[in-house]
């Protein structure tokens, strides 16, 4: 069996996604199950965990009439307002919701990369530990010093490095020393083993044109700090066609992880994700829709 935990579907009209600009632009259309499902039977990915892609309500309600109606869908990680005055209990009605397994404020569009530690955002981190939601970290390389903060602030809060982190393989060619950096902030988070990371977003950091080399290394970075039990592999689909096609990413994938054992293997491509947002990993759950 094989989980993609990290992709995306919107529509336009829908909501804003203000995000989608150059050199996003290119992606500024609809994506929907009929348009992905073809990529998952012919490359064997069973299910899916489908992810918020703009910082509104709307974008949730819009996420979970899917998963209702798509059996591929196993889970979706949605999105609340810290800010507002009733997060606690948008929190609370978000939990109750079939297939929502954890939410994700949009860190990297946010100018502070302190934000999150704000107090006020306390009893909503606290709410989610209580309803049994997990915390996906989109971040950069800048953020991670105050993620490393937020999780020994709420060490019983399930987290998930989207992406790695994002490190920026296509500005840091020949720059070993910025890798360094990125692998030693990462390494501090990997001590705390309620954080997981995700092996997914890679290729388009790496940018059009990437080789092999430009992005092995950071997978094996992340390998070796998470290991088998903590790395959940994912696509970033359709992000990820910035750079590459779904194909690319699953070949690379493989190369990365040819030194492990089938068991290891199947850790990283179905089990952490089913474990980590509770999945129901059912045969009938699991059926192309």
């Amino acid at each position: 069996m094989r989980i993609d935990a990290h992709q995306h579907y919107w529509q336009l009209g829908r909501s804003d996604y203000a995000w989608m600009q150059a050199p996003h632009a290119v992606i500024r259309r609809d994506f929907l199950p009929s348009d992905l499902a073809p990529l998952l039977k012919a490359t064997g990915i069973d299910g899916t965990v489908l992810v918020q892609a703009d910082a509104t309500a709307r974008e949730t309600d819009f996420m979970l009439e899917i998963a209702a109606v798509t059996a591929n869908v196993l889970g979706v990680v949605g999105w609340v307002d810290f800010t507002a005055k009733d997060a606690v209990a948008q929190v609370e009605y978000r939990a109750g919701q079939d297939k929502l397994r954890g939410l994700r404020p949009m860190l990297e569009f946010i100018a502070d990369p302190e934000w999150i530690l704000q107090p006020a955002f306390k009893p909503v981190l606290r709410t989610m530990v209580q309803q049994g939601l997990s915390f996906d970290a989109l971040v950069h390389p800048q953020h991670l010093p105050a993620i490393e903060t937020l999780v020994r602030r709420h060490p019983d809060l399930p987290m998930v490095i989207d992406h790695g982190a994002k490190p920026k393989l296509r500005a840091w060619r020949g720059n070993a020393l910025a890798l360094v950096a990125w692998r030693d902030d990462m390494r501090k988070l990997a001590r705390h083993q309620q954080v997981y990371c995700k092996l997914s977003g890679l290729l388009t950091e790496a940018g059009a044109g990437w080789q092999d080399g430009d992005l092995l290394p950071a997978m094996q970075i992340l390998l070796d700090l998470f290991g088998p039990s903590r790395l959940i592999w994912g696509s970033d689909w359709p992000v990820m066609t910035l750079a590459g096609q779904y194909s690319d990413w699953i070949e690379l994938s493989e190369q990365a992880l040819i030194g492990l054992t089938h068991s290891e293997k199947q850790q990283i491509y179905s089990d952490n994700a089913a474990d980590f947002y509770k999945l129901d990993i059912s045969r009938s759950a699991c059926k192309h829709s």
